[in-house]
């Protein structure tokens, strides 16, 4: 029984030293430097990132970056920020750009929950209304309120289901802060959610502006438009009758047109209501679209939203494309030189007959429009 077990030990450790030697006389792969290994590991980890992001990434992540050979863990994770933070936008960016990037809506908007604001003054109310009626707002009257300064019994019929406000404040040059402070008190009074105002020379797109508020909800503070500058404003601020002090902040140039949520209006209550919006325009001694940006940034710090959907007289309104016609918000139209600003758009009407472009942009946007044209080309 011994000498069994012992010519088995014997054959073990024969077979044992066998397998040694054969594993140290094999020829051995190349051994990788660490560097060489690190650029492989780090080659997967970006393959399988660029191929397959995470569903709870918050950005797409661009494969020529981290298909780049790099050298270490620490400089990876460097490139992986980086390009994360070029596919977001910095910050302040977002507030200042909100229709750049779609986003799903955020609150289902009727006609009856925006209050849009036209001022206008009595000599304008044939030149100008007498279009607004036959064009945008017969669309939706009960969107529309009438601010003007004088009484009208022609446009007190056109109004029908919309409102007309006679300003008790009269006559008032431009820009001036009376029937800004009006068209407040009566929006908070409406209950509506949304407070929008245009000038008498604006088309409203109210398809595209429905579209535009509801990626907001209402009670958050959003305040949005487009500004006439490139900069902020710089004005100077009364804080009593012998100390001022400068201040600058964005506003929304009120001849494109602005929209301001219901939560942002209320907390501009102590500026604005109850004729407290003139004392405050007073301050800064600038016109009423300025002192909205005033209350709303530089009292509230509420940013506003560049929109590049409003469009006023003071640009150039022949580079506005007719393709995207149907996301602009508001378009505009004026007189310079001799010479018209308006939309540059083929339609059935010749500019003799239709120089501010309105008409046929509204057979554009409502082609079932009863006076348009049914053959009408764009």
């Amino acid at each position: 029984m011994l000498q069994r077990c012992g010519r088995r030990l014997l054959l073990a450790l024969v077979g044992a030293l066998l397998a040694c030697l054969l594993v140290l006389t094999a020829d051995p792969p190349p051994t990788p430097v660490p560097a060489e290994r690190g650029r492989r590991a780090l080659r997967s980890l970006a393959g399988s990132s660029a191929a397959a992001p995470g569903p709870g990434s918050r950005a797409a992540v661009n494969p020529g970056v981290l298909a780049r050979e790099v050298h270490s863990l620490s400089e990876y994770f460097s490139l992986l920020t980086r390009a994360r933070r070029d596919a977001e936008p910095p910050a302040g960016v977002a507030s200042r750009q909100g229709d750049r990037t779609p986003r799903p809506p955020a609150e289902v908007l009727s006609p009856h929950d925006i209050f849009i604001a036209v001022k206008t003054t009595r000599k304008f109310h044939r030149a100008r209304l007498d279009l607004l009626f036959e064009t945008w707002i017969s669309r939706h009257k009960e969107m529309t309120f009438i601010f003007t300064d004088g009484e009208d019994e022609a446009l007190a019929k056109l109004t029908g289901q919309c409102g007309t406000h006679q300003l008790l404040c009269g006559p008032q040059p431009p820009g001036s802060s009376c029937k800004m402070a009006v068209e407040y008190d009566h929006f908070i009074e409406s209950g509506k959610k949304w407070f929008c105002h245009v000038d008498d020379d604006n088309y409203v797109n109210l398809r595209a502006l429905s579209r535009l508020l509801a990626r907001y909800p209402h009670t958050q503070d959003v305040y949005i438009g487009k500004p006439s500058l490139d900069r902020p404003i710089q004005a100077t601020e009364r804080i009593s009758e012998h100390k001022v002090r400068p201040v600058h902040f964005w506003f929304a140039t009120g001849g494109a047109g602005f929209c301001i949520s219901r939560g942002l209006a209320l907390k501009m209550g102590p500026w604005a209501s109850g004729g407290h919006f003139m004392s405050t325009a007073e301050r800064i001694r600038l016109p009423d679209d300025c002192t909205i940006g005033y209350i709303i940034e530089a009292l509230l710090g509420v940013p506003l939203i560049q929109s590049s959907l409003f469009h006023s007289h003071l640009e150039n309104l022949q580079q506005v494309p007719t393709t995207q016609l149907h996301e602009q918000v508001t378009l505009s139209y004026s007189m310079f030189e001799n010479k018209w600003n308006a939309v540059h758009i083929k339609g059935p009407f010749s500019v003799e007959a239709d120089p501010s472009r309105f008409r046929s942009i509204h057979c554009h946007l409502y082609p079932d429009t009863p006076w348009c044209p049914r053959a009408a080309i764009f």
